[in-house]
């Protein structure tokens, strides 16, 4: 088999799967192909501390079953669900997109701040930036309005309203980055890349450079720091 990444999608949106997967395959610049495969057993979109937690059962079942097949994979849902098991039943490099995103942000030790559309899962993304040592870094999350399901079906309007969060990360914070936390809003990164003068980071291809930097490396299990 072609060696390839494996996108795991958290989420059971099938839509979502297939812009994540594009996503990650202009990153990756035909250096490797992607595939994507999708949880079935979760909400379309992951909004509250327990669906992230639920749905790490299923990423480690996605994971371990094609894991033999691919030459590393991706969680893509920004709260990393099931990384850290995956990670010890699979030979192959594991990242999650928060990880890679926050690692990626804070290079020079810069402070990162995340923009998302999830207030519910504030508390777990704060606890990513703590458990990889970059709390000292982190000026943390700003929010958009309204509810996030609906939100993320009106991709303009979804852009707009993360402009704003990303602002205030920058204006109010003091963020000299911001990282967009979300896989289900990775379009709305690619379009606010070209926005801001400060670095404003997707997710999905700060984890797709880890994992092709790690997979050069012939490192399965990569260190934060």
């Amino acid at each position: 088999m072609t060696p390839h990444i494996l996108l795991i999608n958290p989420n059971s949106s099938e839509t979502t799967s297939d812009m994540m997967q594009a996503i990650a395959l202009r990153s990756s610049a035909e250096r490797l192909d992607v595939k994507a495969v999708t949880a079935s057993r979760s909400p379309a979109m992951i909004v509250t501390p327990e669906q992230l937690t639920a749905s790490a059962t299923q990423v480690v079942e996605l994971g371990t079953a094609h894991g033999r097949d691919c030459a590393g994979i991706i969680v893509s849902a920004f709260g990393d669900p099931g990384l850290a098991e995956l990670r010890g039943k699979v030979a192959v490099p594991v990242v999650g997109i928060c990880e890679a995103s926050m690692i990626e942000a804070s290079q020079g030790g810069q402070k990162f701040g995340v923009a998302t559309s999830t207030p519910d899962l504030i508390e777990a993304i704060d606890q990513r930036a703590h458990d990889l040592g970059l709390g000292h870094l982190y000026t943390g999350v700003r929010c958009t309005e309204g509810d996030p399901v609906a939100l993320a079906s009106d991709t303009g309007l979804l852009a707009e309203a993360l402009a704003g969060a990303v602002r205030a990360c920058i204006e109010l914070d003091g963020a000299e980055a911001v990282i967009i936390g979300g896989g289900p809003l990775g379009q709305a990164a690619d379009r606010l890349r070209q926005v801001f003068d400060t670095p404003v980071i997707g997710p999905i291809p700060a984890a797709v450079e880890r994992l092709i930097g790690l997979i050069g490396q012939g490192t399965s299990v990569p260190q934060a720091m």
